[in-house]
């Protein structure tokens, strides 16, 4: 975390202890990460009326005492409590800006043009990671220099942030991306390589809703993706005023488009054979969670 000289890091809330309240973890995670020629990870968060979460999304960015980081937070003119949040971090932010934008999408397309790290993510205003996720991914991608996309599992949280269950990402898979509308890849728990991202001409700023899925299948068709082992990257939180919830339609209109563009025409005509393959695809993250659940293992 680029702690400063000149000013101390916030608090944590009144009420707020443990992940990621507590200024100890992030000491303890910078001690032991220091040293190291860590490639340079650039996350952005799109922000809008998000002013409830936002404040545990940009402290689970800072206090992952990850020296070598940049973050970004594009909000698009929020009229809650939000830029009182953001003002608090603004000594460690890299940049944030506060203007109308043209939705979510528009808003990460502009994060990103910002961002000068070799390692990019995006992660929503009411999403978090987990400790030590920037350390394990960057040894990842270090280690398997081929890869320009990986992605983790990730936890389903609620409202209050409390553990629902845990999802199970799977193997990047183009063919069933593009075939079958379905992925399996949860966007908190996802990083590619700024090279690809550039080479593939960035995120669609037109989706309001399937802008990751459209843009995973571009990472993918460049270059190999992986998933990541070990335990989960990040949290993504369900509640009643997310996109997930509230955009279903638009979801279900622009997969079908996607489908269009990206899958096979030939595959169409066979949607029973589709949804047998993507069955038997799903199988091996029905077995990491039953070693999970039962053994504890965290493959």
């Amino acid at each position: 975390m680029p702690w400063r000289e000149d000013c101390a890091f916030p608090a944590a809330p009144l009420g707020k202890a443990g992940w990621p309240w507590d200024n100890r973890s992030a000491e303890l995670l910078e001690i032991e990460n220091k040293g190291r020629n860590w490639p340079k990870i650039s996350v952005v968060t799109p922000s809008y009326n998000q002013g409830q979460f936002i404040e545990e999304t940009i402290r689970s960015v800072l206090i992952q005492g990850y020296s070598n980081l940049e973050y970004i937070i594009i909000d698009g003119g929020s009229t809650d409590n939000t830029l009182e949040v953001i003002q608090k971090y603004a000594p460690w932010l890299t940049y944030w800006i506060s203007e109308a934008d043209e939705g979510q999408a528009d808003a990460i397309s502009k994060g990103f043009q910002q961002a000068t790290g070799e390692i990019l993510a995006w992660q929503n205003s009411d999403d978090f990671y987990e400790p030590g996720a920037f350390k394990h991914v960057a040894q990842f991608f270090t280690a398997n220099p081929d890869l320009v996309f990986v992605n983790g599992d990730v936890n389903l949280v609620d409202l209050n942030s409390q553990f629902k269950r845990r999802i199970f990402a799977m193997h990047p898979s183009r063919f069933f991306a593009a075939n079958c509308g379905q992925h399996g890849w949860p966007q908190p728990g996802c990083f590619w390589r700024k090279s690809a991202y550039e080479q593939i001409g960035g995120i669609d700023p037109t989706l309001q809703f399937c802008m990751d899925k459209d843009l995973f299948i571009r990472l993918v068709s460049v270059g190999n993706g992986r998933r990541v082992s070990g335990p989960p990257l990040a949290n993504f939180r369900v509640h009643e005023q997310a996109k997930t919830t509230t955009l279903a339609h638009v979801a279900q209109r622009e997969t079908e488009s996607i489908i269009k563009k990206y899958g096979n025409t030939r595959w169409a005509k066979h949607p029973r054979l589709l949804k047998l393959l993507w069955w038997f695809y799903r199988k091996q993250a029905a077995l990491r969670m039953r070693l999970n659940r039962y053994f504890g293992i965290n493959y």
